[in-house]
């Protein structure tokens, strides 16, 4: 059995959507649900915290160190994977491997969110053997009210705006598929014979080839902001990924416009 945790969420809802379409055997708590003395199989922990972790810092510690440490002390299972992030790779390395030695300043407001996940990711690899982690690159989908990068410019375009960039054109970072990261949360979760992966796409894209693609099929405009700071994230390390489990990703540039038009079906009145 497979036991989502945090299914309300993006990726857990969608995950709990895959495992009833494949006919696996499931169960997804709602969140004040009792989870202590009963066997939850092998567990996916997705609750967690991404874009307001800055106005939300206790939360972010609640959801990804607090909530995760209940469920070790108190509960059954088999396996556990957690969800965490190639975020944690900064901006310093050219690329992140599984391998890398990790720098994290709690000085920087910022960087709650790597601390609260390194240690998430510490506490599961302490199981000896039971505990997986995989760190996910920028998954994009659906999300029509999220408001992370992609998401909040795709709905800007649709709605006429002018698209102000706070980092550069230059800027660029990894963006997985939210099909390629629950298939293969599947398969991590029920036959990873390692303890720590990373899931992404293994190329960067620029936020000029982003926003030349989204200009060229609403007819937006964007400008950037003058103090635009320039964030260039290392390319993602995907060759564990693609031996044990074949991983062969789609590419951004490739699935925007299909993203696109998903978001202007289900774009809401401001």
């Amino acid at each position: 059995m497979i036991t989502v945790l945090g299914a309300s969420g993006f990726i857990g809802s969608h995950l709990v959507k895959r495992l009833r379409a494949l006919g696996l055997e499931h169960w997804a708590p709602a969140r004040n649900e009792t989870l202590a003395r009963k066997n939850l199989g092998d567990v996916i922990y997705c609750i967690g915290l991404t874009s307001d972790f800055r106005s939300r810092p206790f939360d972010a510690a609640e959801s990804h160190v607090c909530k995760l440490l209940e469920v070790l002390r108190n509960c059954e299972f088999d396996s556990l994977l957690y969800l965490s992030s190639t975020r944690l790779y900064g901006t310093h390395l050219q690329e992140g491997k599984e391998q890398c030695v990790l720098q994290c300043n709690p000085s920087q407001r910022d960087d709650l969110y790597n601390i609260s996940k390194a240690l998430g990711e510490a506490l599961c690899l302490a199981l000896d053997g039971r505990g997986r982690v995989v760190r996910l690159s920028n998954v994009y989908g659906a999300d029509v009210a999220s408001d992370n990068f992609l998401p909040s410019i795709i709905r800007d375009a649709l709605a006429g705006k002018v698209i102000t960039l706070n980092t550069t054109t230059d800027s660029a970072k990894d963006y997985i598929g939210l099909d390629d990261v629950i298939d293969n949360l599947i398969k991590i979760a029920t036959s990873g014979q390692q303890n720590l992966y990373n899931l992404a796409s293994g190329t960067n894209t620029s936020n000029r080839q982003i926003m030349d693609k989204i200009c060229l099929l609403t007819g937006c405009r964007m400008q950037v902001a003058p103090d635009a700071v320039t964030m260039i994230y290392p390319i993602i390390n995907i060759a564990r990924m693609r031996g044990e489990f074949g991983l062969q990703p789609g590419q951004l540039l490739d699935n925007l416009e299909r993203l696109v038009e998903t978001f202007r079906r289900q774009r809401r009145p401001d």
